[in-house]
C-alpha cells in the first residue's frame, strides 16, 4: 500500500478503537505517515498516538499499543512496533510493499516534475510581506512557488523599487508595494544575508539563501560553486543529471523505463513517496528550506543506486533493468521538480 493508503488504514484502526470504546476521541481527518526516524524500524512510521494522547486522556505509549492491536489485524500489514515516546512503526508484507513501490514509481512518472502538486483551488491569495532585503525576497519567491504548487496563490508585498540586479540575477519580483497595505498577510523575515549573494549567480545564490532555516544564518561563500561531493547543491544537480544520462544510455541500448517489481532501495522509495507531504508542509510553514533538505536526502539516496541500473557487458536488458530505470527516472523527476520550485535550474548535463 502507498503512504496515502496506509494513512487511511491507520485512521481505520483509530475508528475501530473508538467503536469498541478503547479510545474516546474524534477521529482526525488524516494521519501523517512518513519514513521512520533514526531509531525507528519498518517501512513507515506515524505519530498518530502522540496526536491523540491528550484528547484521549491517556499516555501516548498506551494509545500506541491500542492502535497497534487494531493495525495488526488489517490487510497488508506484517508487523507494528512502538518506539520512542509513542511512534508506531509499520512493516508491510513484502508483496504489498512491492506493489506499493510500483504504484509510487508509476505515479511519479505520470506526473513528472509536477509530482506532489495539487489542483488549483479557489480562495484568498496569501499575501507575503517582506522587507527590502535580498534573502527575504528570495524566500518569499520560493514560498509563492510552493503555494502555487499546492493550489493556492501567493502575492509578494515589499517596498519598491527593487534593485534591478535582484530581479535580473535572482529572478525575484514584487506584486504590490507594502506602503499603505493594511490587508492581512504573512511576514517573511528570515535572518538577513551577511553578504551580497549576487556574485554566486542565480542558482548558487538562491540555494545559499534557501537551504538554511529562516532562523539560521546563511553562508555566502564560494563553497556553493564547487563541483564536489561536499557541496549539497552539486550533489542534487549531479544526481539529476545522472538520471537523465541513464535514460539516454538506455535509449541507445533499445529499452525504456517500466515500473515493476525489482530489488529496490526502500529508503529511496519512501523518500520519493514522502515528496508530496514535504511540499505541503513547506508551503504551509513557509519553509522552502524543508524542500531543499529533502532534495539533498533524495540525491544522497539515489546516487549509490544508479551504477546498477543499466546492463553490464554483454548482459541483455531485462524487466529488472527497466524497473530500475523507472525508479531512477522517478528520482530525477522529484529532483528536477523540487529545484524548479526553489527557482533553481536542473541541467540534463553537468
Amino acid at each position: 500500500m502507498t503512504p496515502v493508503e496506509l494513512s487511511r488504514t491507520v485512521l481505520c484502526a483509530v475508528r475501530r478503537a473508538v467503536d469498541v470504546g478503547e479510545l474516546s476521541v474524534a477521529v482526525p481527518e488524516r494521519a501523517v505517515v512518513t519514513r521512520p526516524r533514526p531509531g525507528g524500524c519498518g517501512d513507515y512510521a506515524t505519530n498518530i498516538a502522540l496526536q491523540l494522547a491528550r484528547p484521549a486522556g491517556q499516555p501516548a505509549p498506551r494509545v500506541a499499543q491500542v492502535l497497534r492491536a487494531h493495525l495488526l489485524g488489517l490487510d497488508g500489514i506484517d508487523d507494528v512496533s512502538v518506539t520512542g515516546p509513542g511512534f508506531l512503526n509499520i512493516s508491510l508484507r513484502d508483496a504489498d510493499a512491492d506493489a506499493a513501490f510500483v504504484r509510487i514509481v508509476g505515479s511519479i512518472l505520470r506526473a513528472g516534475e509536477e509530482y506532489g502538486y495539487v489542483p488549483q483551488r479557489t480562495g484568498d491569495t496569501v499575501r507575503l510581506r517582506c522587507p527590502l532585503e535580498v534573502r527575504a525576497l528570495v524566500v518569499a519567491d520560493a514560498v509563492a512557488r510552493l503555494l502555487r504548487a499546492q493550489g493556492s496563490r501567493g502575492s509578494i508585498s515589499c517596498e519598491r523599487p527593487l534593485p534591478t540586479a535582484w530581479e535580473r540575477v535572482l529572478g525575484v519580483r514584487v506584486d504590490a508595494p507594502i506602503d499603505g497595505d493594511v490587508s492581512p498577510g504573512v511576514d517573511i523575515r528570515p535572518v538577513p544575508a551577511p553578504a551580497d549573494p549576487l556574485p554566486l549567480g542565480r542558482d548558487a545564490a538562491r540555494w545559499a539563501l534557501l537551504l538554511p532555516a529562516a532562523h539560521d544564518h546563511p553562508r555566502i561563500t564560494d563553497d556553493h560553486l564547487v563541483q564536489r561531493e561536499s557541496n549539497p547543491l552539486f550533489r542534487v544537480r549531479y544526481a539529476h543529471a545522472r538520471t537523465r544520462a541513464l535514460s539516454r544510455n538506455a535509449a541507445d541500448l533499445g529499452f525504456s523505463a517500466e515500473p515493476g517489481p525489482t530489488e529496490v532501495d526502500r529508503d529511496l522509495v519512501t523518500l520519493l513517496a514522502d515528496h508530496p507531504r514535504v511540499l505541503a508542509r513547506a508551503a504551509a510553514h513557509r519553509a522552502p528550506d524543508a524542500l531543499a533538505r529533502h532534495l539533498v536526502s533524495v540525491a544522497d539516496a539515489v546516487l549509490p543506486y544508479l551504477p546498477d541500473v543499466l546492463p553490464r557487458g554483454e548482459e541483455k536488458p531485462l524487466a529488472a533493468h527497466r524497473a530500475r530505470l523507472a525508479l531512477a527516472e522517478a528520482a530525477g523527476a522529484v529532483l528536477a521538480g523540487g529545484l524548479s520550485l526553489l527557482g533553481i535550474d536542473a541541467p540534463d548535463h553537468l
